[in-house]
């Protein structure tokens, strides 16, 4: 493949890897609005009864309220997450499938980067909006979520599964071949 073409290649899957990211955040940021102008914190709305519920919560700490005193960590973590992320497709990004899964995790950590710069209790301590419950109507027993957790979950898990295929980062499957997928 001549250097124009790999350019014009990995150009486009570093595009679709910023519109994935982009896409989760506005998605995240539009999902967390709607949930804090109709839901009081503390009650539960059912979606599907026994299964999925809305309960509007803010957590300061990972999943499992983990780390709530360390939100400060958790924002500068996140920040270095997403640069690292960001850097290394610009240099190595050649495969659709990699730039989806980069762009889930990308988007997924920026979606709560946001909350914690820009919500109270004030910059790089904001709590994080969670507000889908699963089998608890009122979160116990699984974390509460948004959609940036989930984008993230997902994420990772179809790397590993790329990972595990043999299908690397810069479009080469481990048998030599290109991944154009």
């Amino acid at each position: 493949m001549e250097p124009r073409q790999a350019l014009n290649r990995r150009t486009r899957f570093v595009l679709l890897y910023v519109i994935v990211g982009l896409a989760i955040v506005a998605a995240d940021l539009v999902t967390k609005v709607v949930a804090v102008a109709n839901l009081v914190p503390g009650e539960s709305v059912t979606v599907i009864p026994g299964v999925a519920y809305l309960f509007l919560t803010r957590n300061s700490g990972a999943a499992f309220s983990m780390a709530t005193d360390y939100t400060w960590l958790l924002t500068s973590l996140a920040m270095v997450v997403v640069v690292a992320i960001t850097w290394y497709s610009f240099g190595k990004l050649g495969s659709k499938p990699w730039a989806i899964g980069l762009g889930l995790i990308a988007g997924g950590a920026m979606g709560n980067l946001v909350d914690r710069l820009f919500r109270a209790p004030g910059f790089m301590h904001g709590h994080v909006v969670d507000f889908v419950s699963v089998f608890n109507e009122h979160g116990q027993g699984f974390p509460v979520f948004n959609v940036a957790d989930s984008s993230l979950v997902i994420g990772v898990g179809f790397v590993i599964f790329l990972e595990l295929t043999g299908r690397r980062i810069d479009g080469v499957r481990q048998t030599g071949s290109r991944d154009d997928s």
